[in-house]
């Protein structure tokens, strides 16, 4: 593991196949609101099945800052809540590192605490956009200011400030914008309702409810009244869905693939990327289904097939935003041409996911090319080896890697340290289902 935090750059050999059992980490997006509720809840709440990647440590950091003891105990993650109102003004700035949702809910949670605080991050967290959520607060009555000292640098300013509810329309289907003013609207007077042009992931609606929350819930709208006490209490994470895609593609591969994931989130506004593989031809076997924490989970299986290229647009882009690049690796082996349509989201994660895929994928020799809101992919591809480059960003360089395990030569892929944000199991399971590859100091 040493060598793994030192040595940025990884060559991928030639494999045949993906074979093999594996459990992907907790889900990302569930563990950073297990932890924000929990640290908001009376009480104490023990956590399993956490993921323990670098934006979900800098979640904790951050209320770690504010006063809130958090433990770690054996497999299990132990948060002393101190209430809606028991946080402390942080003595220091808040660093989100990498995570845009730790700053965006965070930015909601802080909006109406009795105290300044804030928020910077690392210069690729820094470029990214805070107004879509600063916007909507500043109507609730937020003081939020963006100081900027340039592109890379950036501190957002949170004064608190008693809060109103609002009805606001949202331009964009964002989880984390949604996510933002809910958490504020527990401190609002009022009622607080959200609408999304479609629906985004229902993370924190679930956790709300499971906490205590009484909530509306209209198609694409959202609504909740401010409440006086959340709920301590036990938490089971389930499986991250977005950390298994990459895993699920690598299984429908090569010859001979036969790959199991146990215990995946099965959350519906999540398996976007399940619709879409089995439009392209793909089967999943879904074993033992059940509930966690309101979430359901089920233990997947999926093998090698041949794939046929299929459209993605519409309402399925926010089920599946986040699985783009992995999807195009599925594309670039699939008979005839996919689209990617309606994902200009796409432009604003980690990097730009459009501009990145493309270069990185075209010097593959995989044909494809940028949309305004989406991507072209023509297949099938011979795929080639060479060098790529991550830019820093997790899922293109998690993506570039199973790519890179069907080339028939050896490639090498620079600054895969950043896949520690969100996956630091990736390596080990990767060699556990039959990957090949080393460490290269250069």
């Amino acid at each position: 593991m040493s060598s793994q935090k030192k040595i940025k750059n990884i060559q991928v050999y030639p494999s045949a196949n993906l074979k093999g059992s594996i459990q992907v980490p907790g889900d990302k997006s569930i563990s950073h609101r297990a932890i924000m509720l929990s640290a908001l809840s009376q009480g104490t709440s023990r956590l399993t099945g956490l993921l323990m990647g670098e934006d979900v440590k800098a979640t904790m950091a951050c209320f770690r800052q504010m006063g809130v003891k958090i433990e770690k105990k054996d497999q299990e993650l132990v948060v002393h809540g101190v209430g809606l109102h028991g946080l402390k003004a942080p003595a220091q700035v808040l660093d989100c590192g990498n995570s845009g949702t730790t700053m965006r809910l965070m930015m909601g949670i802080l909006a109406a605490q009795p105290f300044i605080s804030r928020l910077t991050g690392d210069a690729s967290l820094n470029k990214r956009p805070m107004e879509r959520v600063a916007a909507p607060l500043r109507k609730m009555g937020a003081n939020i200011e963006e100081l900027r000292a340039s592109e890379t640098e950036r501190v957002i300013k949170v004064s608190g400030q008693p809060l109103r509810g609002i009805d606001y329309v949202s331009p964009v289907a964002s989880a984390q914008v949604k996510s933002a003013i809910l958490l504020a609207g527990l401190y609002a007077s009022g009622k607080t309702k959200v609408t999304e042009p479609m629906a985004s992931r229902d993370h924190s609606e679930i956790m709300l409810q499971h906490k205590g929350v009484a909530l509306t819930r209209q198609e694409n709208s959202v609504e909740l009244n401010p409440i006086k006490t959340l709920l301590a209490g036990d938490i089971k994470i389930p499986g991250d869905i977005s950390s298994a895609a990459f895993f699920l593609v690598g299984g429908c591969l090569g010859e001979g693939s036969q790959v199991q994931i146990l215990n995946v989130g099965m959350n519906p506004t999540r398996t976007g990327i399940l619709d879409v593989l089995e439009a392209m031809g793909v089967e999943i076997v879904k074993n033992n289904i059940q509930q966690q924490g309101g979430e359901e989970v089920a233990d997947l299986f999926i093998q090698s097939t041949s794939l046929t290229s299929t459209q993605i647009s519409g309402e399925i882009i926010p089920r599946l935003i986040d699985e783009v690049p992995v999807i195009c690796v599925a594309a670039s082996h699939a008979q005839g041409k996919t689209e990617v349509r309606d994902a200009a989201e796409l432009k604003v994660k980690e990097s730009d996911r459009i501009a990145t895929v493309v270069q990185e994928f075209s010097n593959m020799n995989i044909q494809i090319r940028a949309l305004e809101d989406g991507l072209i992919i023509q297949g099938p591809n011979k795929i080639t080896g060479g060098e790529f480059h991550s830019h820093g960003d997790h899922r293109i360089a998690m993506s570039l890697m199973i790519a890179a395990s069907y080339a028939p030569k050896p490639s090498i892929i620079h600054d895969v340290q950043c896949i520690q944000t969100s996956y630091p199991e990736f390596f080990s399971q990767f060699r556990q289902l039959g990957a090949k590859f080393e460490w290269v100091d250069f």
